[in-house]
């Protein structure tokens, strides 16, 4: 891991706890001469009258930290992008399997990276891409699960679902989700989808409430190509990246799917395992 010299900081807003934290961590770091680049949520916990663009965070940083939640993480995932600079992910008390360090822990944990003892779990992202009539209107990265729902309160949508462009289910469903390893312990979880484990290389498909009972959650290897054709009236479905972003869709869109370049590095506490989240986050019992 490169030398740390300056750490970038995202905070979850609406954050009791972070107005604790983030000036205790500020001083911290201060006092070991480590440089910070703050979003504005952070600046604002902080008292601080400026604080950066969440996209413009990461630069120069060999370091982030993210206080919050999972959502938080999937964010600055997705302003920290292609650079692949570890992750620190701290838990401010909500529920989440990607923020495993505790603020009991945070300085302990942190000080041990600092320190060049780090363990880091790599998680491959997915790449998105709309294409209307022929052209991709957008592109996205996702760290957890790209979804299509239905748009309107009452109606199902029908999509029709390619892999490598075989023809494999037409769903009438609520939605559909292409969920990676790590983002099958999130809606696709809830959406009756299985746990994958987060090295595995693969992608989930997991039909929301489809009005056909046979159709199951299906897993694929990650390096397979999937198109998912929207045959919902226009504006009737929606795409939705890592819960996060998105866009309304056309009739005959496609949302080609595949594995990405590019890898998130989340840094773990050394003692805890996959295993060991589960058991906490999802009350397992425990022998």
């Amino acid at each position: 891991m490169t030398p740390i010299e300056q750490i970038g900081i995202f905070s979850k807003p609406n954050a009791e706890a972070a107005y604790q934290v983030v000036p205790r961590l500020l001083h911290w770091l201060s006092e070991r001469n480590l440089r910070c680049r703050l979003d504005e949520l952070t600046a604002q916990y902080a008292g601080l009258p400026d604080g950066l663009p969440r996209e413009h965070v990461p630069d120069g940083c060999q370091l982030i930290v993210v206080l919050g939640g999972d959502g938080t993480l999937l964010s600055a995932a997705r302003a920290t992008g292609s650079r692949e600079i570890p992750l620190f992910a701290v838990n401010l008390g909500s529920l989440g399997f990607l923020t495993a360090i505790t603020t009991e822990s945070l300085f302990a944990e942190l000080q041990r990276v600092i320190a060049g003892d780090t363990k880091i779990s790599k998680r491959r992202m997915l790449h998105v891409d709309l294409v209307r009539a022929g052209e991709v209107r957008a592109s996205y990265e996702a760290l957890n699960d790209i979804v299509i729902t239905k748009a309107s309160i009452a109606r199902m949508i029908e999509v029709e679902a390619y892999v490598n462009n075989h023809f494999m289910c037409a769903y009438r469903a609520d939605g559909l989700i292409l969920a990676s390893p790590t983002g099958s312990t999130a809606y696709s979880l809830a959406a009756g989808g299985p746990i994958v484990f987060p090295t595995v290389e693969a992608v989930c498909i997991t039909p929301i409430c489809p009005h056909t009972l046979t159709n199951r959650p299906v897993i694929v290897p990650s390096d397979v190509f999937i198109s998912i054709v929207n045959r919902a009236a226009d504006e009737s479905a929606f795409l939705t990246v890592d819960g996060q972003v998105g866009e309304p869709l056309n009739e005959g869109d496609e949302i080609n799917s595949r594995r990405s370049d590019h890898f998130i590095h989340l840094i773990r506490p050394p003692q805890n395992s996959f295993f060991d989240v589960l058991r906490q986050k999802l009350k397992w019992g425990e022998v």
